[in-house]
């Protein structure tokens, strides 16, 4: 496979991973409120989850959406709906004390929660769908290439997401007062929210 194509790829995948998004404002929102380590497993879950898309994406599942465009409606019903509860979540978070047990139920999102939101996150959908459809290489090259993308999230996408679990990480210092949290919980679901208006073009 040519450099190009590479440098491509691994640009593609930094780009979507890095850009705000549904999966970005809730690790920001889970960084402030359980810190860096304990939203761990939430960003583990987003790259086993992006992965496990992709692969899915790469044997086939995308050109359902070819063949019935009611599919992608549906999908983003379900995503959406369940993006919103996620925001009513996160802005109705507990702000009595901040560092929650990670085994209550009101804890951070473990990671096969977050794997499994992928498959009805707008967002992951559009860049799989993207991705595959942009730098898979027909013929003998397309196992390679399909790998060379699944690869590229897998190691770039992590560095990107844990930019802003780490800038929540940062911003849990000014959250120390109950009003403080509970009007950042707030506006995390507001943009939880936004970001998903974004993307369906609401």
């Amino acid at each position: 496979m040519e450099i190009s194509l590479i440098v491509a790829v691994a640009a593609f995948a930094f780009i979507t991973s890095v850009t705000p998004g549904p999966n970005n404002i809730m690790l920001l929102a889970s960084g402030a409120q359980y810190g860096y380590m304990k939203t761990l497993p939430h960003m583990l879950g987003i790259v086993i989850g992006m992965a496990m898309l992709l692969f899915s994406v790469l044997i086939g599942l995308g050109a359902l959406f070819t063949l019935y465009p009611a599919l992608y409606s549906v999908l983003n019903v379900a995503g959406g709906a369940y993006l919103i509860w996620l925001a009513y979540k996160i802005a109705t978070a507990p702000t009595d004390e901040i560092n929650v047990r990670s085994d209550d139920r009101h804890g951070p999102i473990r990671w096969w929660e977050s794997a499994l939101f992928q498959f009805i996150n707008p967002k992951a959908w559009m860049m799989s769908l993207g991705s595959v459809s942009t730098f898979s290489v027909p013929g003998d090259l397309y196992i390679q290439s399909g790998a060379l993308i699944m690869l590229a999230f897998a190691l770039l996408g992590f560095p990107a997401i844990s930019i802003w679990a780490g800038a929540g990480a940062k911003i849990r210092i000014w959250l120390n007062t109950p009003t403080r949290r509970r009007q950042f919980n707030w506006i995390m679901g507001g943009l939880t929210v936004a970001t998903l208006m974004l993307i369906l073009e609401i």
